[in-house]
């Protein structure tokens, strides 16, 4: 088997995913943008071959370094880089080399619009809040008329946070157009919820093989406004309720051989219309691996290896990894460089010791959402979880 993967060096965890692959017997065949001397050792020792490009934003590029791969290896069988910006990129190559193993350029839409996921979402039975496309003032003032401030607005195709506003009131609404990038818009209703994913690697046959429930904040985009720190944590267990959404929705678009990060709230408050409160509203499917080290916390958290049980699921299309026998929480809490904390690093290692499974700091582009250094750690219950961010998180 053949297996493209682009740029296996970033996030710099994800060379895990080509290590697995290589010991299942698979030619993993790199690009990326950083020059092969700059590659950490785990990422060339987990390729069979990497081609260098100075941007993978150049489509020609990337291309040709697929059609050498091709010449020299003989077909592609696969084209994966797991990452939500490269997402639209790996269905152009899907398409122009005839690759059947993943989404092609026609179907990638309705994973990236943030207006065509409603409809799927409908077809899921989900719950979601009511959205209009932005495109003039008139029709946004009628939208909100109806639905009432605050209404969140955001970019119709977009990576987590970036260029999302809330509006609270109309000088808002003359702020986001004297700002507003010249993008495709959607405004939704606000929600009051705390923000639960459904994460799973779905088998060639459209069911999951894995399956996870990860915590998160309510807000990514006040976390990167008003810099706070971000703290969340993979769940020892999953509510059944929200199993059930996420089996729906990978149904309704009709996912296989893919790893999912699907959005819900979990209403805090009731909203009429959506649900009372713990009931659970969509809010976007990304088809993708949860960013950050999430996956190695689902590692932490569940006792197994998910990089392994997706590779399997490539050369196998089954899952060989057994269940856990103990499940725990893994819990992220990161720092910023720029405040001062009640409990100094050395005290968050005195205090948490053997339970710290990962700590270091962060690169550059990921500081805005994560912090400039994290500490991450492996507890038995939910009160120790709570415990843990408050006594890494409290400032001076």
């Amino acid at each position: 088997m053949n297996f493209v993967f682009i740029s296996p060096q970033f996030p710099h965890t994800y060379w895990n995913f080509c290590d697995r692959l290589r010991r299942n017997g698979v030619n993993v065949l790199g690009i990326g943008d950083t020059p092969y001397d700059a590659l950490d050792w785990q990422v060339r020792s987990s390729l069979t071959e990497y081609y260098y490009v100075d941007t993978l934003e150049d489509y020609d590029k990337v291309f040709r370094a697929v059609a050498l791969f091709s010449f020299k290896y003989g077909k592609i069988d696969w084209i994966e880089s797991n990452n939500e910006y490269w997402l639209e990129q790996d269905a152009r190559l899907r398409t122009d080399f005839n690759i059947t193993s993943g989404a092609k350029l026609d179907e990638v839409e309705r994973y990236k619009s943030k207006a065509e996921m409603k409809k799927y979402y409908k077809k899921a039975g989900v719950p979601t809040a009511r959205q209009c496309k932005v495109t003039t003032r008139k029709p946004l003032d009628q939208f909100i008329k109806k639905v009432g401030f605050p209404v969140i607005v955001k970019p119709e195709v977009g990576v987590g946070a970036a260029e999302t506003w809330k509006l609270t009131n109309a000088a808002d609404v003359d702020r986001f157009f004297e700002n507003k990038p010249d993008v495709p818009y959607v405004c939704e209703e606000f929600i009051t919820g705390d923000i639960r994913s459904y994460d799973a690697v779905i088998g060639p046959d459209g069911e999951p093989l894995f399956e996870s429930q990860t915590c998160w904040p309510p807000s990514i985009m006040d976390i990167v406004v008003e810099q706070l720190d971000l703290a969340y944590y993979v769940s020892a267990d999953m509510p059944e309720a929200l199993r059930q959404l996420g089996r729906a929705t990978v149904k309704a678009f009709g996912v296989k051989n893919r790893f999912v990060h699907l959005e819900f709230f979990c209403l805090t408050e009731a909203k009429p219309g959506l649900g009372e409160v713990g009931d659970f509203v969509g809010l976007e499917v990304n088809m993708r691996p949860a960013g950050g080290y999430t996956p190695d916390m689902m590692d932490f958290a569940h006792s197994l290896d998910v990089y392994q049980i997706w590779a399997d699921m490539v050369t196998t299309g089954t899952r060989i990894w057994p269940e856990p026998e103990q499940e725990y929480y893994c819990a992220y809490a990161g720092r910023r460089d720029q405040f001062e904390y009640v409990h100094t690093d050395e005290e968050v290692y005195e205090k948490y010791g053997s339970r710290i499974v990962m700590a270091e700091r962060l690169p550059d582009m990921m500081v805005p959402q994560m912090g400039n250094r994290m500490f991450t750690v492996k507890l038995d219950s939910l009160k120790d979880t709570e415990e843990f961010i408050a006594f890494v998180e409290e400032r001076a």
